[in-house]
C-alpha cells in the first residue's frame, strides 16, 4: 500500500526504570490505513468511537459505537505515481439487526466482526446479538437467524486460517464458537448456521482454538476445553488476588458433558491426539503448579499507587449483558463525569485492588502455545503467561508495566503475521499491548511492545514504546490482528537505497579553487594542466564502446534503481491500530530503518561529540559478526556502515575539542573501508585532497541516504569550501588518509568495485599527494624502514594509475628522485637517467636521497641493455668524472653489447679528452692490453713533463725526494718504493709517474727514443730530474754502465742496483717473469702488442759482467764508510760472480785484508771445492774408460773371429 510513514510521538519514561525508544527506532512503525473515519452518517457526533476493525481483500469493515457498521472499499493509487497512496470509498452504512438488552445494560455498538472469507461469511456481533452476513457486501443472509445474549464470537480453528481450500479438512464448512450466557455453542457456518453441539461452559467472554483444543476465559479464569471431547482443564485465575472456585482444580481435566463431572488425570485431553512437543525450554516441567507460578510473580511485583484512571469492567454475570468499560459510559453519556484530565488531578486512597476488574487477554503465538494474561488490578504489572495444549507452561513469563486492555502478536510463528517482510527467513516474535502509560503530562495511551519469544537469558527485556500520531494521548488506543492483509513499501527504503548520483563539486568549482588566493603554491600551476587531464580522460572514457551516453541516461539510471530499490522495500501487514477516528497499519519497522533512525536521534541528540562516536559505534556493533540473511540486509549493513563511515569523518574533521582516540581512528578506517564506500565521496569531503576526485560523465552512483549526509556536511559551515590546499590539513587527517587509501589500494584488481578504473587513479593520485606532504618533514636522505618515505617509495614503485597527475605532483614538491623511481616502475630509462642527471648537475631534490649519484649512474648503466643510453651517459659521466666514467666503456658484464676498445679511445678523445687516459690506465693495467702501453706512456709523460717544466715547486720536490733517500741508512726501501710511500692524495703528476714508471720497467715494448727526446728536453729547466726513467732506459738500451753509475751515485739505491745486475739489466723495479696466458685479443691489429727481446733469463756471464762494473762503482763512492761497506757486502754475498784476482786488482792495497776476509775465505774454499771436484770427476771418468774397455773385450770374445772375403 502506497501510503506515508506516519510519525509518532516522542515520550520518555518518568520513572528511568525502561528507557523508551524514539520513534522509528522499535520494532514496529504506524503507517496510515485509512484517516479521519467519517464515522458519524452527518459529521455532527464527535462522541462515536471505533470498535472493531477488520480487512479482507481491499474491503474495509469498521464498527462503531453507534451500532454502525462501516463498510469501506479501496481504490488504488494511479500506478504511474509511485508514492500515491489508496483512497477508500465509503461502500454502505448498515446498523445489524439487536436485540434490546434489559434496561440496565448499555449498548456498546458493534462489537465484533469475524469474516470467514472460505465461505463468503462474516459474523456480527452487535449490541450482544449475533447476526450473519455475506461477503464483501454484507448481506443479510440466513434469513432473520439471530443469537441473543452472546458476550463474543469466534474460536475459529488458527491452524486451519490462511489455508487452501484443498489444503482444509474435508469437512465443509467453519466451525465457530458463540459464548452464550449459560454455555457455548458450536456452529458449522456454510449454506447456513448449523448448530453442532453445546459445551457446558458459562459466561464465556473470548475464545481461541487450535484444532480441537480451545482456550477460553469467563469472569474470573481461564481454561483449555477439548470441544471433542468435552473435557475442561481450569488454568489460572485473570486476577491473581481471586481465589480459585470450589471444584475447579488447576491443571486437572474434568469432564463438563452431562451430570459427570469427575476429575481425570490432567494429560487426559492429550490422549486423544499425538501429543505436541513444547517449543518452550526443558526448565519448564509440566508438574510445575501455574497458581504457584502466578502467585510466585505476584510476590514480586511492587504495589504502585493506584492511579485515577478508569478501569476496563468485567463483562457482567450470565444472564445480565456485560458492561462497557467506564470510558466508554462517559463517552455515550457525555454527562456529568469529569474527564481525563480530571480524573488525574482526582485524589485515590492507596487501597489494595480488588479482585474481579480485569478483561481476559489471550492470543496464540504458536500453533502449540496460548498466551495468557494475568495480574493484581487494572493499574498494576500484568503478567503473560505461556501455556501448551495440555495447560503446562512452556516459556519464562513475559511481564507487562500495566494491565493491557488489548494484545496483538506478530512473528513467523503465528496463526497469521501481522507483517511479513524481507528481513530473513525467519521473525522475532512481539507482543504489542495497547495500555496507558504516566507521564509529566499525564497518561498517554499507546502500545507497548516487547519479545515474546525470548528465552529469558537476555536480562531485563527491551520494552518499545509507540503512540499513534495525530490523535489525543488520552484516547484508547485498539489493536487487532486482522484476517486479510496488505502489500506495502517503504518509501523511505526506496529514499535510503536507491543510489543516487553524488556530484562532490560543479564544474566550475576546480577553476575556482584553482585561482583561489590560498591554494597551495606548489600544485597552483599544475591544477590547469589537471583540469585539462581531467576533461581529455572524461573524453576518452566516455567515447569507449558503449558510445556516447543518450540525453536521458540519467533519468533512466535513476528510474532503474528506483525500481531495484522498491522491489526490495516491499512489506506485508496484517496488524490495526486504531484511536479516536483514525486507523493504521502497525508494520515491522525495517531493520535499516530503525537503525537509521538511532543514526538520525543520535546526530541531532548528543551534546558532546565524544558521546556522538560512542553512540554510532555502538550502532555498528550491535550488528557485528551478524552474516545477513537476505539482500535487503546485506544492504542495510552496507547503508549503515557508509553512513556511520561518513558521520564519523565529519566528526573527525570537526574534533579539534575532542580528538579521536587511536582504537577511534582504527575502527572508523576500518568501517570506511570495509563498507565499501566509494574512496571518492570520502575525498571528496576533506578540502585539501577533493581536487584528486576524478569522475567521468557517469559520476559517482552512492545510495541516497549517505548522499545526503555527505551534502549536508559540504553545504554546512564546517566544510572549509576556500581551503584547497594540502598543507592546511592538521598531521591527524594525513596519517588518517594516508591509512585509509592505503588500505584501499590493496583491493585493487579485485574486480568487484565499479568504476574501477577511476576510483584508483583518484586514490593513487590522493595517497601520492598525502605522503608527499608528511615526507616534507622527514630528514634528508634514504628511506628508514616504515617510514613515510619507505611508503611513499613503495607506492611509485609498484606503479600508480594516475602517471601524469603523479608526474605533476611530484615536480611541485621537488622531489626529483621520488620521479625518477616512478619513471623505473614504467620501465622508463631514458627518463630515469635523465632525473639523475638533474640532480646531480644541481637540480633541486628536496628529499636528497641519491647518494653518489655518478656511481648511481654508472651502476644503473650497467644492467640497461641500450647502448645507445650507455654512450650518451658514459660520455656525460666521463666529462663529470673521467676515473668512474672510464668504467662504463670498460663494464665487460654490462647487459648492453661491449665498445670496442679502439672505438671508445676514438668516441673520448673527441668528446671526452680527460677521460682518455683512464681509459687506456683500464685497458693496459685492466684488461692487459699492451698495444696502447706506448700511447698510456705519451699521457703520463705529458702530465709528468709539463708539471716539471711549468712548476718550480714540483721541480724542488723531485729534487728533495732524491736528497731524502740517498739520507736514508740501510736497509732502505726501493726509491720506486719510496715515491709509493710518500705519494700525495691529490697530485696527478705523482701519481702518473709512478704509473710511468711501472709501464717503463714492465716487459712492454715503447719507443725509447722519443721516450728519451722528451726527458732529455727537461735538461733546460734542470738536470737529472727523472733519474728512474732514465735508468730504465739505459737498461734497455744496454747502456748498463750509465745505469749502474745513476742507481749508486744519483739516487744511492744499492739494492736496486744489485737486482740489476741480477736481471741482466732487464729492470729496476720488476722481477723476471715468464710470460702470462693472455686473453684474446681484443682489436684488430693483433694480439696485445710486441714483447721485448731479450725477455729470456741473463747468462752467469752477463751477470758477472754487470756485477764488475757496479764493483767498479762501488769503488769510486765518495763516502768511505759507504764504498767500503757496499763493497764488502757486494763481494760477501755475490762472490761467486767474481773472479779473485780481478777483485784482488782493483781492491786498493791500503784496504786491510779483513776487509775482503770474507770473499777470499770463500772465494780459496772455492777454488779448492773446484780442484776436489775436478779430481774426482778425472778419476770417475778413469773407471768409465776402464769399465767401458771391459765391455768391448767381452763383446768381442762372444762373438769371435769373423772371415771376411
Amino acid at each position: 500500500m502506497m501510503s506515508s510513514l506516519a510519525s509518532a510521538q516522542v515520550a520518555s519514561d518518568p520513572q528511568g526504570d525502561h528507557p523508551l525508544k524514539q520513534f522509528g527506532t522499535g520494532p514496529f512503525v504506524l503507517r496510515t490505513l485509512f484517516a479521519d473515519v467519517p464515522l458519524s452518517e452527518d459529521g455532527t457526533r464527535d462522541d462515536i468511537k471505533v470498535n472493531c476493525v477488520e480487512y479482507l481483500d481491499s474491503h474495509l469493515y469498521v464498527g462503531t459505537s453507534d451500532s454502525e457498521l462501516l463498510h469501506f472499499f479501496q481504490v488504488p493509487p494511479d500506478p504511474t505515481d509511485k508514492s500515491g497512496a489508496p483512497t477508500f470509498i465509503l461502500a454502505s452504512r448498515l446498523r445489524p439487526a439487536f436485540a434490546e438488552p434489559t434496561s440496565n445494560a448499555t449498548r456498546p455498538g458493534v462489537q465484533q466482526i469475524l469474516l470467514l472469507p472460505t465461505v463468503g461469511k462474516a459474523c456480527i456481533l452487535c449490541n450482544w446479538t449475533v447476526t450473519f452476513y455475506s461477503l464483501p457486501e454484507l448481506s443479510p443472509v440466513f434469513g432473520t437467524t439471530q443469537v441473543k445474549n452472546c458476550n463474543w464470537v469466534g474460536g475459529i480453528d488458527l491452524n486451519e486460517v490462511g489455508l487452501d481450500q484443498d489444503e482444509r479438512a474435508g469437512s465443509a464448512g467453519v466451525t465457530i464458537l458463540l459464548s452464550l450466557n449459560r454455555k457455548i455453542q458450536v456452529v458449522n457456518i456454510a449454506d447456513g448456521a448449523r448448530p453442532i453441539k453445546k459445551i457446558d461452559f458459562a459466561g464465556s467472554t473470548i475464545s481461541l482454538r487450535r484444532d480441537s483444543i480451545a482456550c477460553v476465559a469467563d469472569s474470573r479464569s481461564y481454561a483449555l476445553l477439548e470441544i471433542n471431547q468435552q473435557l475442561k482443564i481450569p488454568l489460572m485465575s485473570i486476577s491473581s488476588l481471586d481465589e480459585p472456585q470450589p471444584g475447579n482444580a488447576v491443571g486437572q481435566a474434568q469432564h463438563i458433558s452431562g451430570s459427570s463431572g469427575g476429575l481425570l488425570r490432567s494429560n487426559s485431553s492429550a490422549q486423544s491426539r499425538p501429543q505436541n512437543v513444547s517449543p518452550g525450554p526443558s526448565a519448564h516441567k509440566r508438574g510445575t503448579s501455574l497458581g504457584d507460578l502466578i502467585t510466585a510473580a505476584t510476590r514480586r511485583q511492587e504495589f504502585r499507587a493506584p492511579e485515577d484512571e478508569e478501569p476496563i469492567s468485567r463483562q457482567g454475570t450470565p444472564g445480565t449483558p456485560p458492561e462497557l468499560s467506564q470510558n466508554a459510559l462517559e463517552n455515550t453519556s457525555r454527562g456529568n463525569t469529569p474527564g481525563p484530565e480530571a480524573q488525574a488531578n482526582r485524589g485515590v486512597p492507596n487501597t489494595r485492588p480488588q479482585p474481579g476488574l480485569l478483561k481476559p487477554l489471550i492470543v496464540s503465538p504458536t500453533p502449540e502455545e496460548f498466551l495468557l494474561v494475568t495480574g493484581t488490578g487494572p493499574l498494576e504489572p500484568g503478567i503473560g503467561m505461556f501455556v501448551n495444549l495440555d495447560g503446562d507452561p512452556t516459556r519464562p513469563t513475559i511481564e507487562f508495566d500495566r494491565y493491557p486492555k488489548e494484545i496483538a502478536v506478530d512473528g513467523d510463528s503465528t496463526e497469521f503475521s501481522s507483517s511479513r517482510t524481507p528481513f530473513g527467513p525467519e521473525e522475532e516474535g512481539y507482543v504489542l499491548a495497547s495500555m496507558g502509560r504516566e507521564f509529566a503530562d499525564g497518561i498517554h495511551y499507546g502500545l507497548e511492545i516487547q519479545r515474546w519469544d525470548s528465552d529469558g537469558t537476555e536480562g531485563e527485556p527491551t520494552k518499545y514504546w509507540l503512540e499513534p500520531p495525530s490523535s489525543s494521548p488520552s484516547q484508547n488506543v485498539g489493536i487487532r490482528s486482522l484476517r486479510g492483509a496488505e502489500d506495502t513499501h517503504f518509501q523511505e527504503i526506496v529514499d535510503k537505497l536507491c543510489r543516487r548520483r553524488f556530484v562532490p563539486f560543479s564544474s566550475s568549482s576546480l577553476d575556482d579553487s584553482t585561482s583561489s588566493p590560498s591554494f597551495d603554491s606548489r600544485t597552483a600551476s599544475s591544477m590547469e594542466r589537471m583540469s585539462k587531464e581531467r576533461e581529455l580522460f572524461e573524453r576518452d572514457t566516455d567515447s569507449q564502446s558503449e558510445g556516447s551516453l543518450p540525453d536521458a541516461w540519467q533519468a533512466t539510471r535513476n528510474t532503474e534503481e528506483e525500481d531495484f530499490a522498491r522491489r526490495l522495500a516491499g512489506s506485508t501487514a496484517r496488524l490495526a491500530v486504531w484511536s479516536g477516528k483514525d486507523i493504521w497499519w502497525a508494520v515491522r519497522n525495517p531493520l535499516i530503518l530503525r537503525l537509521d533512525a538511532r543514526l538520525e536521534t543520535t546526530v541531532t541528540t548528543s551534546n558532546q561529540a565524544s558521546t556522538e562516536r560512542r553512540e554510532l559505534f555502538t550502532i555498528l556493533n550491535s550488528f557485528r559478526g551478524q552474516d545477513a540473511k537476505s539482500e535487503l540486509e546485506f544492504l542495510t549493513f552496507s547503508y549503515i556502515r557508509q553512513r556511520v563511515g561518513i558521520l564519523l569523518l565529519t566528526s573527525f574533521l570537526k574534533s579539534e575539542d575532542t580528538p579521536f582516540s587511536d582504537s577511534e581512528l582504527r575502527a572508523m578506517e576500518e568501517i570506511l573501508v570495509d563498507s565499501l564506500l566509494d574512496p571518492r565521496v570520502v575525498l571528496s569531503l576533506i578540502p585539501g585532497v577533493r581536487n584528486e576526485v576524478i569522475e567521468t560523465k557517469r559520476g559517482m552512483w552512492i545510495f541516497g541516504g549517505v548522499k545526503s549526509t555527505a551534502e549536508e556536511f559540504i553545504a554546512s559551515r564546517d566544510f572549509d569550501k576556500g581551503s584547497s590546499a594540502m598543507n592546511t590539513l592538521p598531521q591527524p587527517v594525513l596519517h588518517f588518509l594516508r591509512r585509509f587509501l592505503t588500505a584501499w589500494r590493496r583491493r585493487k584488481g579485485f574486480g568487484s568495485i565499479p568504476d574501477e578504473n577511476e576510483v584508483f587513479r583518484t586514490v593513487d593520485a590522493a595517497l601520492l599527494a598525502v605522503l608527499l606532504e608528511l615526507d616534507q618533514h622527514s630528514t634528508p636522505g634514504p628511506a628508514k624502514a616504515r617510514s613515510v618515505r619507505a611508503e611513499l617509495y613503495e607506492l611509485v614503485d609498484t606503479g600508480v594509475e594516475c602517471f601524469n597527475r603523479a608526474e605533476t605532483l611530484i615536480e611541485s614538491y621537488h622531489r626529483l628522485y621520488v620521479l625518477s623511481r616512478l619513471y623505473q616502475s614504467r620501465k622508463m630509462i631514458a627518463d630515469v637517467l635523465a632525473t639523475w642527471k638533474r640532480i646531480i648537475e644541481g637540480e633541486r631534490d628536496d628529499g636528497a636521497e641519491l647518494i653518489d649519484g655518478e656511481q648511481r649512474v654508472r651502476e644503473y648503466l650497467a644492467k640497461i641493455s641500450s647502448q645507445a643510453l650507455v654512450q650518451e651517459y658514459g660520455i656525460w659521466l666521463a666529462n663529470r668524472n673521467p676515473k668512474l666514467g672510464v668504467q662504463i666503456f670498460a663494464e665487460d658484464k654490462g647487459r648492453a653489447p661491449n665498445f670496442e676498445p679502439g672505438q671508445v679511445v676514438q668516441l673520448l678523445r673527441e668528446q671526452a679528452p680527460d677521460a682518455v687516459k683512464y681509459y687506456l690506465e683500464f685497458l693496459v693495467f685492466g684488461k692487459g692490453h699492451t698495444i696502447y702501453v706506448n700511447e698510456l706512456i705519451t699521457y703520463y709523460l705529458d702530465i709528468v713533463v709539463n708539471r716539471l717544466r711549468t712548476s718550480r715547486e714540483a721541480r724542488e720536490v723531485v729534487t728533495s725526494t732524491y736528497t731524502a733517500y740517498r739520507a736514508l741508512h740501510p736497509p732502505k726501501p726501493t726509491y720506486r718504493q719510496f715515491l709509493t710511500d710518500n705519494a700525495p692524495g691529490d697530485d696527478e703528476a705523482w701519481h702518473s709517474r709512478l704509473r710511468l714508471l711501472q709501464l717503463l720497467g714492465g716487459n712492454h715494448d715503447y719507443d725509447l727514443a722519443v721516450i728519451r727526446d722528451r726527458i732529455a728536453g727537461l735538461s733546460s729547466v734542470a738536470e737529472d730530474l727523472l733519474v728512474p726513467e732514465t735508468i730504465i732506459l739505459n737498461g734497455r738500451e744496454r747502456k748498463h754502465e750509465n745505469a749502474l753509475r745513476l742507481l749508486v751515485h744519483h739516487l744511492g739505491d744499492y739494492d736496486t742496483a744489485v737486482a740489476y745486475c741480477l736481471r741482466g739489466g732487464a729492470s729496476i723495479y720488476t722481477i723476471y717473469q715468464t710470460p702470462q696466458n693472455q686473453p684474446p685479443p681484443t682489436s684488430p691489429e693483433g694480439v696485445k702488442g710486441p714483447k721485448r727481446r731479450d725477455s729470456m733469463p741473463p747468462t752467469q756471464d752477463q751477470q758477472a759482467r754487470l756485477f764488475r762494473a757496479l764493483l767498479g762503482e762501488f769503488l769510486e763512492l765518495e763516502d768511505i764508510s759507504d764504498r767500503v761497506e757496499q763493497t764488502g757486502l757486494l763481494l760477501e754475498k755475490f762472490g761467486q760472480w767474481f773472479d779473485v784476482g780481478d777483485v784482488l786488482s782493483v781492491i786498493p792495497d791500503t784496504w786491510s785484508v779483513d776487509l775482503v776476509a770474507g770473499f777470499l775465505v770463500k772465494a780459496l774454499r772455492r777454488i779448492v771445492v773446484e780442484k776436489n771436484e775436478t779430481t774426482v770427476a778425472r778419476s770417475l771418468s778413469s773407471a768409465q774408460n776402464l769399465q767401458i774397455q771391459h765391455n768391448l773385450i767381452v763383446e768381442i770374445e762372444e762373438k769371435g773371429p769373423s772371415i771376411e772375403t
